[in-house]
Formats: C-alpha cells, sequence, structure tokens
C-alpha cells in the first residue's frame, strides 16, 4: 500500500489537472521553496567563507595554544608544571609574552596601546613576517630596542617604518608610592626605534598593538624574568602530537590552555549567533513561501473529489487517501529543496571559482570578492529543515480530506 500511495500523489505531481490554475500554484510553491532554498546555501555559505577568512588572519598572529592564568594577570615559568612542558619533545616552542597597557608618545603625539613583550621564539608561534607591511619585524638588533606596531596604531602615533626618532613608552611603576608634586616621577619610562608595522586586518590588532623585546616590557612594567602574561606553544608535526587536553592535565587548575578558537571566543560566538539568527530570518521566510504548498494542496483536494470516491469505493480508508495527497503536498518541497540546493551548490561554486560578486578593489579591502565556503553540514541543515517544514505544510490540508 505505501508503494501504492507513492505511486499515485508522484502521477498527481506532474499530471495535468483539471483547472491550469493548480499547476500554476503547484509550480509557484516549488519556485519559491527553491529560491529561499537556494537563498540559504548561497547565505550561510558566504557567512563560512567570511568565517574562515578571519580564522585564517588570526591564525597568523595567534599561536595554536595559549597558556594564561586562572586567576590574576601574569603566572609564573619557573614552576614545576612549566619546566615540564619545556622538557616535551613534542612541543616545538614555547614563548612567553608579557601584554600590558602603557602610554606611547612620539614627538607631539600619544596615545594608550597594547605593549607586548615577546622573546626570541615569538616567530616560532606566530607568522608575524607574512603580514608585515612596512618594514621588517624586529623587537632588539643586538644594540638598541626595537618595536613593531599595527598598521593603524603607528598612523595614528604619526610614525612609519622609516621614522629614525625614538618611540617612547610610559607605564605607572607598580611598587613604591606615587610623588603628587612629581607624578611622572611614578612612570617607568622605556625608548625604542620603529622597524616595521604588521596589518592584521583587525581592530583590536592593527590599532592596539605593539611589540617590543621582553625584556624591555619586563622594565617597564615591573617584572622579573621569570614573569609573563601567558605562553604561547607551537606543536611540533610529530605523528604523536600533544593535544591541548594533556597540556591542561600537566599544568593543573592554575592553568587554562586555549586553541585558537577560545582566544577569539568573542568574535568566533557572534559570528555564530548571527549565523543562527540568519537561519532563523530564512526559515521564517521559508514558511510563508510553504502557504504556496498548503494552498495548491487544497486546490488539488477539491480538484480530485472524484478520485477521492473511485478511491474509497476500490477499499482505500480514509488514512490512506490523506497519505496520498500528504506526499503530493511533500513532494512539491521536495522538488523545490532539490533544484534550490542544487542552484545554491552550483552559484556558490561559481562564486569560488569566478569571482561574478565584487567587495571592490583596493588596498582597504582584503579580498576583491565575497568569499565563499559550501559546507556538507549545511546542506544537510537546509535540506532538513525545508523538508520538515514541506511535510509540515502538507500535513494541514491532507487531515482535512473526510470520505462521505
Amino acid at each position: 500500500m505505501p508503494n501504492l500511495e507513492s505511486h499515485i500523489a508522484w502521477r498527481y505531481l506532474f499530471s495535468k489537472k483539471g483547472h491550469n490554475a493548480i499547476n500554476i500554484v503547484s509550480g509557484i510553491s516549488a519556485a519559491a521553496v527553491a529560491v529561499v532554498t537556494a537563498a540559504m546555501i548561497s547565505v550561510l555559505s558566504v557567512m563560512n567563507g567570511f568565517g574562515t577568512l578571519v580564522e585564517h588572519m588570526f591564525s597568523e598572529f595567534d599561536p595554536v595554544l595559549l597558556v594564561v592564568p586562572t586567576e590574576g594577570a601574569t603566572l609564573r615559568t619557573d614552576t614545576a608544571p612549566i619546566i615540564s612542558l619545556y622538557a616535551r619533545e613534542d612541543i616545538e616552542a614555547i614563548s612567553m609574552q608579557l601584554e600590558q597597557t602603557a602610554l606611547i608618545r612620539y614627538k607631539d603625539h600619544q596615545t594608550p596601546a597594547r605593549v607586548m613583550g615577546v622573546d626570541s621564539l615569538f616567530t616560532q608561534t606566530a607568522h608575524i613576517d607574512s603580514i608585515i607591511s612596512d618594514g621588517f619585524y624586529s623587537v632588539w638588533d643586538g644594540a638598541f630596542d626595537r618595536v613593531t606596531m599595527g598598521r593603524g596604531l603607528a598612523a595614528q602615533i604619526g610614525m612609519n617604518a622609516h621614522f629614525t626618532g625614538a618611540l617612547h613608552l610610559y607605564a605607572p611603576q607598580r611598587t613604591g608610592r606615587i610623588n603628587m608634586m612629581r607624578p611622572d616621577l611614578s612612570l617607568n619610562h622605556e625608548h625604542a626605534f620603529i622597524a616595521g608595522t604588521f596589518a592584521v586586518n583587525q581592530v583590536e590588532y592593527d590599532d592596539q598593538l605593539l611589540l617590543v623585546s621582553l625584556p624591555l616590557a619586563q622594565r617597564l612594567f615591573d617584572y622579573d624574568e621569570f614573569t609573563a602574561s601567558a605562553l604561547r606553544i607551537a606543536i611540533s608535526n610529530q605523528q604523536s602530537v600533544i593535544s591541548k587536553s594533556e597540556i591542561s592535565k600537566i599544568l593543573g587548575p592554575g592553568y587554562k590552555v586555549l586553541d585558537r578558537y577560545e582566544q577569539q571566543a568573542s568574535f568566533f560566538n557572534i559570528l555564530r549567533i548571527e549565523k543562527l539568527l540568519t537561519i532563523l530570518l530564512l526559515v521564517f521566510i521559508l514558511l510563508i513561501a510553504s502557504f504556496n504548498i498548503i494552498g495548491s494542496l487544497s486546490m488539488l483536494i477539491i480538484d480530485k473529489r472524484e478520485d477521492i470516491q473511485i478511491l474509497s469505493h476500490l477499499g482505500a480508508d480514509e488514512a490512506t487517501i490523506r497519505r496520498v495527497f500528504l506526499l503530493e503536498g511533500w513532494f512539491i518541497s521536495s522538488l523545490g529543496a532539490l533544484i534550490g540546493l542544487i542552484a545554491g551548490v552550483l552559484l556558490c561554486l561559481g562564486q569560488q571559482h569566478f569571482g561574478w560578486l565584487k567587495l571592490g578593489s583596493g588596498a582597504e579591502y582584503v579580498i576583491s570578492a565575497y568569499p565563499v565556503q559550501v559546507q556538507v553540514l549545511d546542506i544537510v541543515l537546509v535540506a532538513a529543515i525545508v523538508l520538515a517544514l514541506g511535510f509540515a505544510a502538507a500535513l494541514y490540508p491532507s487531515r482535512k480530506i473526510q470520505i462521505q
């Protein structure tokens, strides 16, 4: 019997109806579902593309794993858990960083900045050379302290990589009393010379961050050589790779180990919320489009009243006839979903290959065309949503059928 119901529903889908308007409404219903389905695939793929693009930007600077203290702003590197990490052969490099806010001044320009002190292993945990926009990376040239700063921060302070004047850095002394008569004497003061600028194309890096040598940062912020705000970890490319959970067990509860997603948790959380809201909005549009299925199926039921009576006389019960028209409505949405999925995937692949839709050109654009990334999970999710709503839309009119 289920095969008979499917066969009848399939015949009704493509057969000529008693009224031409039913064919038109059914076609419009399938087309509406197809358009919304293609839109869902396209929008989600573009969001995936932007997410992957920004993730790549962050990965140029952020380490694979970052160890931070559970409480407080700094950690000690001379403790037993940290020392045990340095002995691991499957860890390629462990780089210390010390980051705090300081005031920087160049001639008549001054602004607060995030000063990050890094050691000589920093380049093994970040692809800093690939994001240098002017000059070169350096925090110590063997004779003088150097700074490498974000491109936006350099513009704010009025510097570029070819200036020879000293950049001055100021931070409050952590120990001792403030001299109210001479507040300037309560500030630690260091100076360095610019080597280059970098561009991650993210505001929190380009407009706020300044890289200096770790010893300079430790002097500026009154810390000793065993104090850091975080440890940057690079993993060796070996078969047996140490995992984040293993490092967490080694370090114990006093430390948190963050992967790249957790280091930028706020950004990726916002991206997930935006994606969820986009799905809900498109589902709402699809829900409106599904009313066409209700209308076309209701008209078909009226058109096929004689067929319903014939099926009843041949022995089909009310539940069987209802399933015929339920499948008919579901076939309409399924046809639209299939066309929409194919069209959406082809559109995204075309955009990925040819870059039809442009963002713009020039230095202010990271890429020239909208990035897209089709994910199988999105296709499955969209298909499930469309088919579920199509089934629900077909369920209402089919349950109204009554055999007299």
